[in-house]
């Protein structure tokens, strides 16, 4: 398998950390795909199973395809956990299926996962590759410069980081789509069997927004990245105190010892 620069990335931290504050949304999620029993599902970019794992209880067969080993393992752990026989989790790259063959599923979801993966037009191509015909595709992509929790903890956190490495492609640019369009145009899918929608994702914590803040501070990896060289720099508390007042004017929680917050994000339904 080709070296994929985010498998260190995503390694390093511990994002079951933050996927616990998802689970709700990625349940809905699924249950707005319609139904999904009996369907080959394939969920790329998957973690630890956020949405794979509330589509194999609905009945789907479904394989999740992560980068990062610690959340393949932490996938086929929750899979076991839960008794499920139809869920699987395996290391792959998003941007070459290798082992995966044609038209071998009926649904392709990936939520705030491919868009992470280096070589968008390989990610897009490969999604169409995998799905059968008369199957779909579905992304959930964060938009850039959104003013909702996720696009601004990485607008924040991009400012405190050094700059990346010639030739890098901003996940964020999932998030427009016009290049949405021009990637599974270029992997072959005419524009009018492309569709988007705006959606909400609510991520939830029994705990207040500064020590949320800490989760995605200690465990989530880009912001891991942005405080390790804001703190070279001597401007940590710079960092915190920027993502501690967004997380406290975005939280909508009724009471102030929890989070609850709002994030919007694009929708992309493609139809193979």
């Amino acid at each position: 398998m080709s070296t994929n620069p985010n498998q260190a990335l995503w390694e390093k931290g511990d994002f079951t950390r933050i996927a616990e504050s998802m689970r709700e949304s990625g349940e809905a999620i699924v249950q707005g795909l319609g139904a999904v029993g009996g369907l080959q599902v394939l969920d790329l970019g998957c973690g630890d199973g956020t949405t794979a794992i509330p589509a194999a209880k609905l009945g789907a067969d479904v394989l999740g395809v992560d980068i990062a080993r610690n959340l393949v393992a932490a996938g086929n752990a929750r899979a076991n956990a839960h008794g499920l026989t139809n869920c699987r989790f395996r290391q792959g790259d998003a941007s070459s299926l290798e082992g995966l063959e044609d038209r071998s599923f009926d649904l392709v979801v990936s939520i705030f996962g491919a868009m992470f993966a280096p070589r968008p037009f390989d990610v897009a191509r490969e999604m169409v590759r995998v799905t059968r015909p008369g199957g779909r595709i579905v992304m959930g992509n964060w938009i850039p410069n959104d003013p909702t929790l996720v696009a601004q903890i990485l607008k924040i956190s991009s400012a405190y980081s050094p700059p990346p490495p010639e030739g890098f492609v901003s996940p964020m640019t999932w998030g427009v789509e016009g290049n949405v369009i021009e990637r599974f145009g270029a992997a072959g899918v005419p524009r009018e069997r492309v569709s988007f929608s705006r959606d909400t994702y609510t991520f939830r914590s029994p705990r207040p927004p500064s020590a949320f803040v800490a989760d995605f501070r200690d465990y989530y990896p880009p912001t891991m990245n942005a405080f390790a060289a804001a703190e070279q720099g001597g401007r940590s508390a710079n960092l915190q105190q920027e993502l501690e007042a967004l997380f406290e004017r975005e939280n909508r929680s009724p009471t102030r010892d929890a989070t609850s917050i709002p994030a919007t994000f694009l929708k992309v339904s493609v139809a193979v």
